[in-house]
């Protein structure tokens, strides 16, 4: 129980836990356990991420729906524990979720943060005392069921759920199509292909941005096959995968719920010890959003490469200037979209890292870094989705190819290539060496040093048919 000070007037209330007594801001909707949390970590304060707030609300919510169908859960406290669960699930009660990420290895520290605010909110409203917790006490009521090890595991899976299917699927969608775009606007411009940062044979500037498409394309891919493993959670496990004090029909009748709530499959487990001694599903979705980044990454440095100029460099491209460059060079204009993916690009590859350590950092029946990975996986899905959707807008639609391309062909010294077939390798590349040395064209060198007719050279020096072979 706890006890409100004699005079309202002072900050505090005192309640009680399994440790004693602790003293709580008076109108907070966290209790004992969480106040106790904050006091233990003043780390960082990182906050776990709105996705993450609103999935574990909505896992509560659907807990206390189906506890009343089990018959575990009178219908008064049910219908104020689902009240007040839904406004965790709207963000209106986020400023009561106060914990750092950098906590309980088990999420256990969030988990009760969860269940004191959604118990003391359903006791305001139903009219009595906060930290009370009579109607509704945290855990016999709101947790009903459930314990930090499955649940917490379970709110990741569903987080990165909702996010990748709400704001990162449809982000790489819209690039991939802009790319594609490009693709086919500038599929007539035929330019110098470069490997190893040198003159290679001829590609198209379309065809480049086939290859940007593509990378994309097979993210897409990668990302909807992670999503097939997140599918799978650890609700119904309990403490260490066993069920202990849980009914066997309430995690497959929570998923079900929580599946029509947000429109994405979420299915129980068919093995929880596996779900709650390891996080390999995230591992595996945060290794295929770092390749989505290591795509992103090329496809930005490209970009910056072909557009760097406007006169001292390649300037194949224009980027769309949407920014003043420099504080001291006047008329600098950089790209500046393409830096800031680079550096989500970075960045999201520095949280893989850690996702990876930390699900290497389960111990026989839990692992201990759910907060971490949580932190880490959703912020890497929110960075790109939000990187994609501004590359696409800011940058791609805007890019026009200019006439630098084309105009170099003619001087590329892998034309030879092309006459290789004719006159042997060997000979190929002393018209090109020649062709460096003297500042000629391969065209006028093969001219002057071989017997290929003109129409024979015009055939066999056609850039454009060079691009598809």
């Amino acid at each position: 129980m706890s006890r409100q000070e004699s005079s309202h007037d002072t900050p505090h209330r005192v309640e009680r836990d399994s440790m004693g007594e602790v003293e709580v801001p008076r109108d907070a909707l966290f209790g004992a356990q969480t106040r106790r949390a904050l006091d233990n970590f003043p780390i960082s304060g990182i906050r776990f991420p709105r996705r993450f707030i609103e999935a574990l609300g909505a896992i509560k919510l659907e807990a206390a729906n189906v506890n009343h169908e089990l018959g575990g859960l009178d219908e008064n406290l049910k219908n104020a524990i689902v009240a007040a669960a839904q406004e965790v699930v709207e963000g209106t009660l986020d400023k009561d979720f106060v914990l750092d990420v950098f906590q309980t290895g088990s999420g256990t520290s969030t988990n009760m943060n969860a269940n004191e605010v959604i118990s003391n909110r359903a006791v305001q409203t139903l009219g009595g005392e906060l930290g009370s917790k009579d109607p509704v006490h945290p855990n016999d009521h709101v947790n009903r069921g459930q314990s930090s090890n499955d649940v917490i595991p379970t709110a990741i899976h569903l987080a990165a759920l909702v996010s990748i299917e709400r704001d990162l699927l449809p982000a790489l969608h819209k690039l991939r199509g802009a790319l594609g775009d490009k693709a086919v606007e500038f599929d007539g411009v035929v330019k110098t292909g470069r490997t190893h940062l040198q003159d290679a044979t001829p590609i198209r500037l379309g065809q480049e941005f086939l290859g940007y498409a593509g990378q994309i394309d097979r993210g897409i891919r990668r990302i909807e096959k992670a999503r097939e493993d997140l599918a799978e959670v650890a609700l119904g496990g309990t403490a260490v995968g066993t069920g202990v004090n849980t009914h066997p029909d309430f995690a497959g009748r929570v998923c079900q719920r929580l599946s029509d709530r947000f429109g994405v499959e979420i299915r129980e487990t068919e093995n929880h010890f596996q779900a709650q001694s390891a996080m390999d599903a995230a591992v595996f979705a945060s290794g295929a959003l770092k390749t989505v980044a290591v795509s992103l990454l090329k496809i930005a440095n490209d970009v910056r490469f072909l557009g760097a100029g406007p006169r001292a460099n390649l300037a194949e491209i224009a980027l769309p200037e949407v920014q003043p460059g420099s504080s001291i060079m006047p008329g600098k204009v950089n790209p500046v979209i393409a830096e800031s993916a680079a550096m989500v690009s970075a960045q999201v590859v520095g949280n893989d890292a850690t996702v990876a350590l930390a699900g290497a950092s389960g111990n026989f029946e839990l692992n201990v870094m759910l907060p971490v990975i949580a932190h880490n996986l959703l912020q890497s899905i929110e960075l790109l989705a939000s990187t994609a959707d501004n590359f696409t807008d800011q940058l791609v639609v805007g890019l026009r190819a200019t006439d630098r391309g084309p105009a170099l062909v003619e001087q590329g010294l892998m034309l030879a290539t092309a006459l290789a077939p004719e006159i042997g390798y060997d000979k190929a590349a002393d018209l090109s060496k020649e062709a460096y040395k003297t500042g000629k064209t391969i065209r006028e060198v093969a001219r002057e040093r071989t017997d290929l007719s003109e129409e024979q050279l015009d055939d066999l020096l056609d850039a454009r048919k060079m691009t598809e072979a």
